[in-house]
């Protein structure tokens, strides 16, 4: 028998890609909203109850209005909002995250999906903090640009008007430099730190794909760490993993250039390590719509609900 699942926000750019990566199967049923009643608050509640899961593709507050709308605990909850990632009672839905977190999402009726700046960096980071490379404390940055389809309808309506000023003049821009973004606090929780990372966003004038970058200085490290002993550690920490990996040395080795579009399409995530044994840049490579953003949420959605993890992500 099919699964229901509601998307609520199904119109919005990781609510259609989610649909799409839906619609074809034959373990789910889709559940829509009648385009009339979409503001009809009674017929909201009713399909956020009547489900088996519920997708919430919708700005924070709305979010937390939604979830305040569902009484049936029998209902798994997946907020692809930053409203409840470092939220008590619920659970990251970033699986490959530690050997338990899958377990922790198929028990949870609560699962925020990460953003995708965060998978990034905490793929990176966080096994080598577990391992000790990285003190919990120590001072790190994450340097990262996103295709413009991660600023959501707005932003790819400015990137894509002919007449805008994005579109004709920024190949390139960077943004949130009061450095108070709101991907910051997960970075922090779930890579283990004891201090938030210096976040440094940009955005390109590509429509998705996203290059997430972490230096370290292995000399300066209480450790002294060498270039081997951080791509141990995450080659330890991703082994036997479908969607995230870590690139071969020798790979490392031959690349003379990176671009953020490798892995469009897809709900991978590929980790490089770059340098030498004094200094290291860490790398990941995604797509900002599929592993970090509608990917991630089928993804969560297959476990909470006991289906094949890779369906609907081939």
């Amino acid at each position: 028998m099919a699964q229901r699942v509601f998307i609520d926000g199904e119109a919005g750019t990781t609510g259609l890609q989610i649909r799409e990566r839906l619609a074809r199967r034959r373990d789910i049923e889709l559940v829509s909203i009648d385009p009339a009643k979409r503001k009809d608050a009674d017929e909201r509640k009713r399909l956020l109850n009547g489900v088996d899961a519920v997708i919430l593709c919708l700005p924070d507050d709305a979010a937390r209005e939604a979830v305040a709308l569902i009484e049936n605990d029998r209902v798994k909850v997946i907020d692809a909002s930053t409203a409840h990632r470092v939220a008590d009672g619920w659970t990251y839905g970033f699986a490959e995250m530690a050997k338990d977190q899958r377990a922790k999402i198929a028990a949870s009726a609560r699962i925020s999906n990460p953003g995708c700046y965060p998978t990034g960096f905490i793929g990176l980071v966080r096994p080598l903090v577990e391992a000790g490379v990285i003190p919990r404390d120590w001072p790190l940055s994450v340097n990262a640009v996103s295709g413009y389809s991660g600023g959501g309808k707005a932003m790819i309506a400015e990137f894509e008007d002919e007449n805008s000023e994005a579109y004709t003049r920024a190949p390139y821009r960077i943004y949130a430099m009061a450095q108070k973004h709101k991907h910051v606090p997960e970075m922090q929780k779930y890579a283990g730190l004891a201090r938030a990372p210096i976040f440094q966003p940009s955005v390109g004038r590509y429509y998705k794909g996203m290059i997430v970058e972490t230096p370290l200085p292995l000399s300066a490290l209480p450790k002294a760490p060498r270039l081997a002993d951080v791509r141990a550690a995450l080659e330890a920490a991703y082994a036997g993993e479908r969607f995230v990996g870590v690139a071969s040395a020798q790979a490392c080795a031959e690349m003379k250039t990176l671009g953020p579009e490798g892995l469009n399409d897809t709900n991978r995530m590929t980790l490089f390590v770059f340098g030498h044994d004094d200094e290291a840049r860490l790398v990941a490579l995604l797509d900002n719509l599929g592993k970090g953003a509608s990917g991630a949420a089928v993804q969560n959605l297959n476990i909470a609900l006991g289906l094949e993890e890779s369906a609907g992500l081939a």
